[in-house]
């Protein structure tokens, strides 16, 4: 490594300079602040040894000068017996470790040798951080849309506050996408955004997922484990598909928001968790309110600020920005130089529903991208865009897949398709007619007729 050592004392600079060379390091030296901050705007060091004594001068000036103007150069502060106390303040304003003098060699390869695990792994964060932004598309946190203008004023203004926020929407509107950029622009950026899926294990794994557990508190709990409410203390934690979470661990969650405590499975020691929750669902809270499983105190301390996400058919003018996006993504990971849509897919692509939403338009696009032939996305690469029409393709031997087409609001079709659309949706996921019904505002026998004129399962 490239090491600069700053000390006002002759024979340490020369000692410390002599130990270096002879680990193959390249090292010299100079004997205050404003030599260490020339020599470190000339060249790039690696590792500045300071003295936190440098005559008159305070040690604590020169590094915050340096850490200011060299980010990435590590300090290490020498220090005489007696100030260890500076040292470790030192530390907390940048320096990497330090050093008590008199020290010998092999204590000198110690720290360096820390010092180079740690730039390794730094590098190894730049690395996976590029590698991340290959893989990911960046989420747009602008619309056209005038709705989605409003829900990202509430969400980016609430993300200054500690309150609980809910975001609302069907799957693949990008509710995990908007919670992460919530946190991004929160006071807590710097600290740990963690996520639980409420659906993904049973009640008891969840528990222990969330809070913790102690050894043999359950079958298979072998040692203690800290859960995910510990993992995110200081920072965000978000709970995604809130309306999935079983009925008797609400009132574990609904003592965390209120009273900050928790408790681990198996344990009797209350806790302290400061943490801020985001919480998602494309579940009506309200409705599993009154079918009594979801609570109703959980409900309303999650409400504090609640927004709900349009989905992807509802915001025409961000569609075709969202698929220009994905589009470029693919095409650069890809190696396709395509440059765009023809004016027949964008024609498709504002006509298709787009049931999946974001998550289907993503994927759509990724498939246009591999197998389009020419330079610009044909509108037979995408969804059908006319009603009632499916788009069938086939690769090698493989079936063909269908779209199916849906009418979606601002199309070219008429209100009567609108309406035998509307009613299918709603009947696909309501468990029973009585249900449909006060959802649509009709009584039972209107719906019956409805259904029975449209020829409705």
């Amino acid at each position: 490594m490239d090491i600069l050592v700053v000390d006002d004392e002759r024979n340490i600079r020369d000692a410390v300079v002599m130990a270096l060379e002879a680990d193959n390091h390249y090292a010299e030296a100079v004997g205050g602040g404003p030599a260490a901050l020339q020599r470190l705007g000339e060249d790039h060091f690696d590792v500045v040894f300071l003295d936190l004594r440098l005559g008159e001068q305070s040690g604590l000036d020169v590094l915050a000068d340096i850490k200011k103007r060299h980010r990435t150069t590590e300090v290490v502060v020498l220090t005489a017996y007696g100030t260890v106390a500076t040292a470790v303040k030192a530390m907390h304003h940048g320096a990497f470790d330090f050093l008590e003098k008199p020290f010998t060699p092999d204590t000198l390869r110690g720290l360096l040798a820390r010092v180079e695990k740690h730039r390794q792994m730094q590098s190894r964060i730049e690395e996976l951080e590029v590698e991340v932004a290959e893989t990911s598309v960046e989420p747009v946190l602008e619309s056209g849309d005038p709705s989605m203008r409003a829900v990202y004023d509430v969400l980016f203004r609430a993300a200054e506050t500690p309150a609980s926020i809910l975001i609302l929407g069907e799957s693949g509107t990008g509710k995990s996408v908007i919670a992460k950029a919530v946190h991004q622009k929160s006071p807590l950026r710097n600290k740990p955004f963690v996520t639980v899926s409420c659906p993904s294990l049973s009640r008891e794994l969840l528990e222990s997922q969330l809070f913790g557990h102690v050894k043999g508190s359950f079958t298979g709990a072998i040692k203690d484990q800290w859960g995910k409410v510990h993992a995110a203390h200081g920072g965000t934690l978000f709970l995604d598909e809130i309306g999935e979470l079983p009925l008797d661990i609400q009132p574990k969650l609904l003592r965390l928001l209120q009273e900050r405590e928790y408790e681990r499975l198996g344990e009797t020691k209350t806790r302290r968790a400061e943490v801020r929750v985001i919480a998602a669902t494309n579940r009506d809270l309200r409705q599993l309110v009154e079918e009594k499983t979801f609570r109703e105190d959980l409900y309303y301390r999650l409400h504090v600020i609640a927004v709900g996400l349009p989905p992807l058919r509802d915001r025409p003018s961000d569609l075709v920005v969202f698929a220009e996006e994905y589009l470029r993504f693919f095409a650069k990971r890809t190696g396709r130089k395509i440059s765009g849509f023809s004016e027949g897919a964008k024609q498709r692509l504002r006509s298709y529903p787009w049931p999946g939403n974001l998550r289907e338009l993503r994927n759509a696009i990724e498939r246009a991208v591999i197998l389009s032939r020419g330079e610009q996305i044909a509108a037979e690469e995408l969804p059908a865009d006319s009603l009632g029409r499916t788009y069938a393709t086939s690769c090698g031997n493989a079936p063909a897949v269908d779209f199916i087409e849906r009418p979606a609001l601002g199309a070219d079709v008429s209100l009567e398709a609108l309406e035998e659309e509307h009613l299918k949706r709603v009947l696909e996921r309501c468990n029973s007619m009585a249900e449909a019904a006060r959802i649509l505002g009709i009584d039972q026998a209107t719906l019956y007729r409805k259904r029975k004129k449209m020829g409705l399962s």
